[in-house]
């Protein structure tokens, strides 16, 4: 019983640290003003109150806080890098739904090329052409009918040049073509 009674007077709440104070009745002798164990006050009495403090005038003018150069250029940096950043989003949404309807139109090209090609091989269907041919009498070739030409020879290019003319022979020419232009028109 001694021993739970030194423990209550020693710990009288548990802090986290269960470590045994010894020197907590003394600091609680200091505190506490000493009493008689006799006399206890009173359960009626009231507590005192503390003194009211007096309201701290206010000043009359505020004084002028000084904002530096670097706070208003660090902030006006970062609210060009947001209004950047919110463009470069706007312009992956323009860019995105691009990209969505140029797929969209591929898709859809991709499917009519599928239906061309398909029609195309459709018309060059040999039988057919067989048919065709047959019936409006074409034959293969006879023997008679197929010539060779022999190309073992090597290329030769022969050029030919006007004679020159002097300048008073193009302009004789010359205005010759005129005249025969103008007779031709009013015939």
């Amino acid at each position: 019983m001694a021993r739970r009674a030194a423990r209550q007077m020693n710990t009288p709440y548990i802090s986290g640290n269960l470590a045994r104070d010894f020197d907590f009745p003394e600091r609680e002798s200091r505190r506490r003003p000493a009493q008689d164990p006799g006399t206890r006050r009173a359960p009626d009495a009231a507590p005192k109150q503390a003194p009211r403090r007096r309201a701290a005038e206010k000043p009359k003018h505020r004084e002028r806080i000084q904002v530096s150069f670097v706070s208003i250029l660090g902030f006006a940096a970062t609210a060009v890098m947001a209004m950047a950043l919110l463009m470069s989003y706007a312009q992956l949404a323009t860019i995105s739904n691009q990209v969505v309807r140029q797929q969209r139109a591929l898709a859809s090209l991709q499917e009519e090329h599928v239906k061309l090609v398909a029609r195309y091989e459709k018309t060059f269907d040999l039988t057919a052409i067989k048919e065709a041919a047959e019936s409006a009498g074409m034959a293969k070739p006879s023997a008679s009918q197929i010539y060779y030409i022999d190309l073992s020879e090597p290329d030769n290019i022969v050029l030919y040049q006007r004679a020159e003319t002097n300048v008073l022979g193009r302009v004789v020419s010359s205005v010759g073509a005129d005249v025969a232009s103008v007779v031709e028109y009013f015939k």
